[in-house]
């Protein structure tokens, strides 16, 4: 076995083992109530506590599906994303680590909801009728953000280009973020622009020209 997976198999026992202790720990119990407290219960406390096992059964794997995707995100930024020329993949790891929290946890909270009696039908459908609105609301903040990837993918300039700006202002490339970026005038003025505005402009790059020269 490699070097690479060695470090991710450890990370990946390190961040799983208290949530797969607990998770075993509470297999056994269920098995120990099966046997030994059912028969000597009533139907209706049953039913009762049945909701609650599903929902700690539910709650425990949640976790160690989360635990395991956090431990191959910062192997992943530890071997990979630090030795890389690009830093797209450094901006877009926390971003995934967020994504993959509010899925999974969303989803196990639809799971559990039907166990209380919860009409998970109608929630669904507010759901996607509260998203659109929001999608709705937030266009130009959603389209600034793709263009952002686009930018860091395409690479048009990196952090430290000499560019000219399509407001024809020549600039420094400071930063590249997901919504905006920021640049450095030749008055040592900060400049920060949509992306959405640079995905759709003319952009001169000095660096890349000088670059190709040589």
């Amino acid at each position: 076995m490699s070097n690479a997976s060695k470090n991710i198999s450890w990370e990946v026992i390190k961040k799983a083992f208290l949530p797969l202790v607990i998770l075993l720990s509470f297999i056994w119990g269920y098995f120990y109530y099966k046997i030994n407290i059912i028969p000597w219960i009533s139907q209706e406390l049953h039913k009762d506590l049945k909701k609650y096992i599903a929902t700690i059964f539910i709650i425990s794997i949640s976790l160690i599906i989360h635990r395991i995707l956090a431990a191959v995100l910062a192997w992943y930024h530890g071997n990979i994303a630090s030795k890389t020329v690009t830093k797209l993949d450094d901006k877009l790891i926390p971003i995934a680590r967020r994504t993959f929290s509010i899925i999974i946890w969303s989803v196990a909270f639809i799971v559990i909801l039907p166990f209380y009696g919860v009409n998970i039908s109608a929630l669904v459908a507010a759901l996607g009728v509260g998203s659109l609105a929001i999608a709705l609301a937030a266009q130009d903040t959603i389209a600034n953000i793709i263009s952002g990837f686009m930018i860091m993918i395409d690479s048009p300039f990196r952090i430290g280009d000499k560019i000219k700006l399509p407001s024809g202002e020549v600039v420094k490339v400071l930063n590249i973020s997901v919504r905006r970026s920021e640049f450095l005038s030749e008055d040592k003025a900060i400049i920060i622009v949509p992306n959405l505005d640079l995905s759709k402009s003319k952009i001169v790059n000095y660096t890349y020209g000088e670059e190709r020269a040589r």
